[in-house]
């Protein structure tokens, strides 16, 4: 069975260091566990980098850290990425405004990974968004991606 590529969305780094989200946390850092057991083969991008990196110190170096400390893969900016993200613009599924949002989901669509793992309930994960980005993807000639929060990956048996 091949291991599952998990991309890695923003808001996961962002509840590592919660404490008014203690759920939230425990459940991050039990997806961290697994991912350091070999469960599961991270990726985040440089879109999560450019949010990271607004972030005040010293949470922006701690939460930058992971990626290193973890090993996970970065995928990089592409014209595929960007286009595909357009269309999910265009077509209403992420707001403008919100457009980090819809190049998440475009470039882990891009680089055909198996999963994103978000705690963006507003405009990742949520069923309007799954429904409809699958719809656009299946059209664009790119695979199905899931979309699960960090609580549904962990304790899917």
């Amino acid at each position: 069975m091949r291991t599952l590529r998990l991309y890695l969305e923003t808001s996961v780094f962002n509840f590592i260091f919660a404490d008014d989200a203690p759920d939230k946390k425990a459940d991050t850092l039990k997806l961290f566990d697994e991912i350091r057991s070999g469960k599961f083969v991270p990726y985040t991008s440089d879109y999560v980098v450019g949010e990271l990196e607004l972030a005040p110190q010293p949470k922006r170096e701690q939460m930058l850290d992971f990626i290193n400390r973890y090993g996970i893969r970065m995928l990089e900016k592409s014209e595929h990425s960007e286009r595909l993200a357009g269309v999910y613009v265009a077509e209403g599924i992420i707001p403008e405004k919100y457009k980090t949002d819809a190049l998440h989901i475009a470039v882990a669509t891009a680089h055909e990974l198996d999963m994103i793992v978000s705690w963006n309930f507003k405009h990742i994960v949520r069923h309007k968004t799954i429904r409809l980005t699958e719809s656009v993807n299946l059209r664009e000639g790119y695979k199905k991606i899931w979309i699960h929060s960090p609580m549904e990956v962990i304790y899917d048996e």
